[in-house]
């Protein structure tokens, strides 16, 4: 049980800092330098708020490379439970991180565009200022298919939530819910871009918040023990 308890703070110790990267590289970041819209405006935009730009793409990094290593102490935790669902969260988990990196390294690429002195003697501003854009498009897309799986992923682990004797059912019916939503969310993008939007894109993603930011901190402060709130014995 202590080597339970302890693989669970852990894993929550992970999950917790893939989250505050993740909200400084995905959301914050994002929300702070608009690079939509034409291009001229989108360079000036990152060229004033360089710095930040740069952070998020390091946070970026940090938080995908944390993220290798979670599922597998999750795996640890949660094996006994479904040795089968817990190789497909897995699975699903080590799909997305190599696609999250190749999208990072659409945003570096603007970087080059930006400064690499050959790229500025070869084409001219404009085609610059389009080949940046055409990058930061790149960018999106990746993350529109590592969606697919950031979703997926939350079924079988979820799942293996749900039923353990350990966890709050709850919080593996969120997480489960989560990967409806996710899927839901992609498929709007791809079929119809820009609708999901204000409210309906919060109600899209908050099972997916609740889950995660619940199931994290569960892991963190109360470990694997057994207590009150804890799923009955089967």
């Amino acid at each position: 049980m202590e080597s339970n308890n302890r693989t669970a703070r852990i894993a929550g110790s992970l999950y917790l800092i893939n989250i505050v990267t993740g909200i400084f590289s995905l959301i914050y970041v994002p929300s702070m330098i608009e690079i939509r819209g034409d291009s001229a405006t989108a360079v000036n935009n990152l060229l004033a708020s360089e710095f930040l730009y740069r952070s998020g793409v390091a946070v970026g990094l940090l938080s995908f490379s944390i993220f290798m290593v979670l599922p597998f102490v999750l795996f640890k935790l949660l094996r006994h439970i479904n040795q089968g669902a817990a190789v497909l969260m897995v699975a699903f988990a080590l799909v997305f991180i190599p696609i999250d990196f190749v999208a990072l390294g659409h945003k570096l690429d603007v970087l080059s565009l930006l400064h690499d002195t050959h790229y500025r003697s070869t084409f001219s501003i404009e085609q610059l200022h389009a080949q940046m854009m055409v990058s930061l498009h790149s960018y999106d897309n990746a993350m529109v298919i590592s969606e697919i799986f950031w979703g997926l992923w939350l079924l079988p682990f979820g799942y293996l939530v749900f039923k353990s004797d350990f966890l709050p059912k709850m919080l593996g019916i969120f997480l489960m819910v989560a990967c409806l939503s996710d899927l839901i969310e992609v498929v709007g993008e791809v079929l119809f871009p820009g609708t999901i939007k204000g409210l309906a894109t919060t109600l899209v993603t908050l099972p997916g918040a609740v889950g995660e930011f619940g199931i994290c901190l569960w892991l963190l402060i109360m470990g694997a023990r057994k207590t009150l709130f804890s799923n009955p014995p089967a």
